[in-house]
């Protein structure tokens, strides 16, 4: 089963960032993803696959309709 995550998702992953939060946010897809930490702002790309494994839930879900600007 593979979860439904988009592009300025937060999600949470199954390990804690070292600066104590682990809130991340997704800020570009494709074969690879970059993730942004929500505490500290370091971003990490990673295989889709990887991503997918180490993926806790997604905890915000980018809503398209809403975005401003």
């Amino acid at each position: 089963m593979e979860k439904e995550f988009e592009l300025n998702d937060i999600v949470e992953m199954k390990k804690q960032h070292p600066c104590g939060t682990n809130r991340w946010k997704i800020i570009r897809m494709g074969a690879d993803i970059r993730i942004k930490c929500e505490g500290c702002g370091h971003s990490v790309m990673i295989p889709r696959r990887e991503f997918a494994r180490k993926i806790k839930k997604i905890l915000i879900k980018n809503d398209p309709s809403s975005a401003s600007s």
